[in-house]
């Protein structure tokens, strides 16, 4: 008989969750403005808004804690993470940052002026939200492929190197600071990029004399689809497709809170010491000196142990395999969601959900809406919302893809939680047609809205 597939870990600490009432949720929901964001944490069962910064670590990751140097200057643990970058990345030098979007606003203060076009594939909202803040433009060159969810394609974060070119020749080189390379591509549902796609953008930047930064803060769950779709890959380690996949980076942001399982941190990974040196300037404006730059020194620690764990084949596969075992049940019950499935999230396709709602009306909130309302299961919108309004027009940006993400934190939850938001959004695709109205926008910020938005009926 063949043995089961087991989780790679066991469980050392638990912490309650407690179901709560339709009634209360109700009542909740509608306090919160119909804003998934401003829902207490005690009043949700299974947290799915976000999976950066809600992993479980391990226990070499709370040791690690414990051993934190927090030296103002020159902290061993600087350099503890300083080698893990080198070893496992590639990247000579590295700016430390408290989180991903620290990451951004520093490298694009050096980069990005107004005016300037940053092509890449499928910008994510913070990365998007710096560019536009600095009255630039983000351009679009994703595969058409990834805005059709029913069709399958290994490698549906890919960018289109015709379009991308396209760009490339019709605007001066020193209009555009960078290509920016999302992987995973967030936004196109998790979806990877090859490594030979990665390959070929790095030449064709080459050609016009372009850096490529990599958003890289889901760069493991890349490698392993790479390890597990891509020709030449399937006997290499994980470490090794990730340390070539860097090899066409010029830099590198990350948002240490998904890939390597932190609570808190990120850096900026660079090749090129000149332009290192350009951004520690802003790197001790808005962050810190150089060798903490907003982060502890025990967060440090913990970090580069969970770059080291984060490049694991056995944890990989037990984690996108539970993303995967939720997107199979969902598949099963006829709800429609991006295929092939993402690395950290099930994104479900909002639009053929919910056919019947206008675009106006929010389709993706909507739905969220009513997947806590089911069954306290918090979710977030992935779709006109985070798309923000146009900068120029001010009018509502209504993108092609409409998700609903459901992000799974690392090592956080058990299958039985991924059997119950099957069981949650079943019972809401039941009653689909019973949801005839959806939200509208009562007060908005001017940029990055969603986070604060207020909504009604």
């Amino acid at each position: 008989m063949q043995l089961p597939y087991a989780e790679p870990f066991k469980i050392k600490m638990v912490e309650t969750i407690k179901k709560s009432t339709r009634e209360e949720r109700e009542q909740w929901i509608k306090d919160a403005k119909y804003n998934l964001f401003n829902i207490k944490s005690e009043q949700v069962f299974v947290d799915l808004l976000t999976d950066s910064g809600t992993g479980a670590m391990s226990d070499k990751q709370w040791s690690e804690m414990m051993l934190g140097d927090e030296s103002y200057a020159g902290a061993s643990s600087y350099y503890k993470m300083k080698k893990a970058i080198k070893d496992i990345l590639g990247f000579e030098y590295f700016l430390p940052t408290h989180q991903g979007r620290a990451a951004e606003n520093v490298l694009f203060s050096v980069l990005v002026k107004e005016g300037d076009i940053v092509p890449g594939n499928s910008h994510f909202d913070t990365t998007k939200g710096h560019i536009e803040f600095r009255k630039a433009t983000a351009n679009d060159c994703t595969i058409d492929e990834a805005f059709d969810t029913t069709i399958q394609h290994d490698f549906k974060g890919n960018i289109n190197l015709e379009k991308l070119e396209k760009v490339l020749k019709e605007n001066p080189a020193e209009r555009i600071p960078m290509i920016i390379v999302t992987v995973t591509c967030n936004s196109s549902g998790g979806q990877p990029v090859s490594m030979q796609n990665m390959r070929d953008v790095k030449a064709l930047a080459g050609k016009y004399g372009i850096r490529v930064v990599f958003d890289s803060a889901r760069f493991a769950e890349n490698a392993y689809f790479i390890k597990k779709r891509e020709a030449g890959y399937a006997d290499k380690s994980i470490k090794e497709i990730v340390k070539e996949m860097f090899t066409y980076a010029d830099a590198m942001t990350m948002s240490s809170k998904k890939d390597a399982i932190v609570n808190m941190g990120g850096f900026i990974g660079f090749k090129d010491e000149d332009l290192f040196k350009q951004a520690s300037v802003f790197g001790i404006i808005y962050e810190g000196f150089i060798t903490y730059g907003g982060m502890s020194g025990r967060d440090m620690n913990a970090l580069a142990q969970g770059l080291d764990e984060g490049t694991e084949f056995p944890f990989l596969e037990s984690r996108v395999g539970q993303v995967a075992y939720l997107g199979q049940m969902l598949k099963d019950y006829g709800i429609p969601i991006q295929e092939p499935f993402g690395g950290h999230a099930i994104f479900v396709d909002a639009k053929r959900f919910l056919p019947h709602l206008p675009k106006e009306e929010f389709v993706a909130q909507t739905l969220a809406v009513e997947l806590y309302i089911e069954s306290g299961v918090r979710a977030v919108e992935i779709g006109a919302i985070l798309a923000d309004r146009d900068p120029v027009t001010r009018e509502n940006r209504f993108p092609d893809l409409e998700f609903l993400r459901m992000a799974i934190p690392r090592r956080t939850y058990t299958n039985n939680h991924m059997d119950y938001i099957a069981a949650s959004l079943k019972n809401v695709f039941d009653r689909r047609n019973e949801i005839t109205k959806g939200v509208k926008i009562v007060k908005e910020a001017p940029i990055m809205r969603h986070f604060t938005v207020e909504l009604e009926r």
